[in-house]
């Protein structure tokens, strides 16, 4: 069981939420030749420092898809978690953009806000959130995501 922190009722009236921000999380060298690794992706602009430093970016900068893969990551510090809780899966995607680039040794961070809670049978609880992810010292954002969540609380 994943410890909750919010009960069903107060989870059910989350929309409108502003959550966050979450922690600083540091995008270095090492992080994006890894993601670069598992992915496959491997354009000179995300992992070659000399190539990259020569394009209008000035050095390499992280994977977009990368920026998105966090999520997970920054919501599990800000996103209320329902009393009995059995899991949550990430259910996809409506819409997200990418406005601006992370560039290597940036640091980013998430601030959301809870959009539509639906109840569904079973004890399933979709949730549409819109996560905006942050780089230190910029005023435009990295990112918008609008997220989908498939919450799945145990049955009494």
């Amino acid at each position: 069981m994943i410890k909750s922190n919010i009960s069903i009722e107060d989870f059910k009236n989350s929309e409108g939420s502003e959550l966050g921000p979450s922690d600083w999380l540091l995008i270095d060298q090492e992080r994006i030749n890894r993601f670069a690794d598992a992915t496959e992706d491997h354009q000179f602009i995300h992992v070659d420092p000399q190539k990259a430093a020569a394009t209008s970016f000035g050095s390499t900068i992280a994977h977009g898809f990368l920026s998105l893969s966090l999520l997970p990551h920054f919501l599990s510090q800000i996103m209320p978690i329902p009393d009995g809780i059995v899991m949550g899966i990430n259910y996809g995607t409506e819409k997200v953009r990418f406005s601006l680039p992370v560039h290597v040794d940036s640091r980013v961070r998430a601030r959301a806000k809870i959009e539509k809670v639906s109840v569904r049978p079973g004890g399933q609880y979709m949730v549409r959130t819109r996560v905006t992810l942050e780089i230190e010292n910029r005023r435009r954002p990295a990112m918008i995501a609008h997220i989908l969540s498939l919450y799945i609380v145990e049955q009494t």
